[in-house]
Formats: C-alpha cells, sequence, structure tokens
C-alpha cells in the first residue's frame, strides 16, 4: 500500500483532496466516489476543498483494497461500514463481559 495512515490523526482533517490521492495511490474520482457513496466526508476548508483526516485515508485506503479485489465501489462502502459496526458491536460486548466479570467477583476482605 501506498501509504502508512496509522497513529493518530491530527485534530484537523489536514490532507488535500490531490495529496490525499497521492498517498492512497488511487484517483481524485475514486475519493469523491467514496464521498458520493457516503462512506467519508471530508470537511471543506474555508475555500471549499475538500480535507481528509488519517482516519478518513483508511478507510478510503480500505475502499481501495476491496476495489482493486473486484468489488464494486458501492458493495465495498457498505462492507466497510459493516465491518465497523460489527467492530463496535464486539468492543461493546467486550466491555459488558468484563463488567458482567468483575459484579461476579468475590470482594477481597
Amino acid at each position: 500500500m501506498p501509504g502508512d495512515f496509522r497513529g493518530p490523526s491530527p485534530p484537523k482533517p489536514s490532507h488535500s483532496m490531490g495529496r490525499a490521492a497521492e498517498l492512497l495511490g488511487t484517483t481524485q474520482g475514486f475519493l469523491r466516489a467514496i464521498g458520493e457513496a457516503r462512506l467519508i466526508t471530508p470537511l471543506r476548508s474555508a475555500g471549499g476543498r475538500r480535507r481528509y483526516s488519517r482516519y478518513q485515508l483508511r478507510i478510503a485506503a480500505r475502499a481501495r483494497e476491496l476495489v482493486d479485489q473486484g468489488t464494486p465501489i458501492d458493495a465495498a462502502c457498505r462492507i466497510i461500514i459493516l465491518e465497523d459496526q460489527l467492530e463496535e458491536a464486539q468492543r461493546i460486548n467486550a466491555a459488558h463481559r468484563r463488567a458482567a466479570e468483575s459484579s461476579n467477583r468475590p470482594i477481597a476482605a
């Protein structure tokens, strides 16, 4: 993959559409397409230009990976949304499990 987007995102989206496309090794049209599919919604600069965060670039990179494997853009976007929902559900379940386990422990004297 052309870019490494791990690590904390800066507080404000800092990558222009051109730079984001370059980092992803894709086209600006691809970024527009996943925006139209509402996978990501870049913020706009005062001049109206799209600005992308590292988090959005990670999502776009996953979409690019799926599309490169032959998945249509709309389907790739839906897959990513479902993956995100599953991850969130698993995180919530793990938190509930930890809470239930800690409430069942005997209190030390």
